[in-house]
């Protein structure tokens, strides 16, 4: 036998087992939204998982592990989520607030502080533990804070927190 196809058949067996999803080492802090959210993937991957196995010797077996491992990781998300009670204080910024900042040449920005799972940046959802959250957190209205980032640091000034 080529030692190809050797190598064809470890990977075959390989492939039945997906890399673990790491989970961070931050507390799972999530807002009342995030919790819901990851209630709702818990329920969707066990659907899934469900549907899979149903399907007895033709089911998918990538596709069953893969759900298997993400259903552990999601049902550990769930496990360890901390609810913070709902940001109503728009002196400080805290998880959940939605914060509006200025950069050094005046142009504004807004996004919400959320939980890891929960965010997007693309819709201005921002990780609470993200460099920018970091910086935001805490911060209280009219404060300039540090921003560090990979392109070089900026100094934001904090001009409005409304509550979530």
């Amino acid at each position: 036998m080529s030692r190809a196809f050797v190598n064809e058949d470890n990977a075959a067996a390989q492939a039945d087992q997906p890399v673990e999803r790491q989970v961070s080492a931050q507390p799972n802090y999530v807002t009342h939204e995030g919790l819901r959210q990851l209630q709702g993937k818990v329920a969707e991957l066990q659907l899934l998982h469900s549907e899979q196995s149903a399907q007895g010797e033709l089911a998918d077996k990538q596709r069953l592990a893969d759900l298997e491992r993400d259903l552990r990781y999601f049902n550990h998300r769930l496990q360890s989520a901390q609810v913070v009670t709902s940001a109503i204080s728009t002196d400080k910024v805290q998880i959940g607030s939605r914060v509006t900042f200025a950069d050094e040449h005046n142009t504004e920005q807004t996004v919400q502080l959320v939980g890891e799972d929960q965010a997007d940046a693309a819709a201005g959802l921002i990780n609470w533990g993200s460099p920018l959250g970091r910086a935001l957190l805490g911060a209280q209205l009219g404060d300039e804070v540090q921003w560090l980032r990979p392109a070089g640091d900026q100094l934001i000034e904090v001009i409005r927190i409304e509550p979530a």
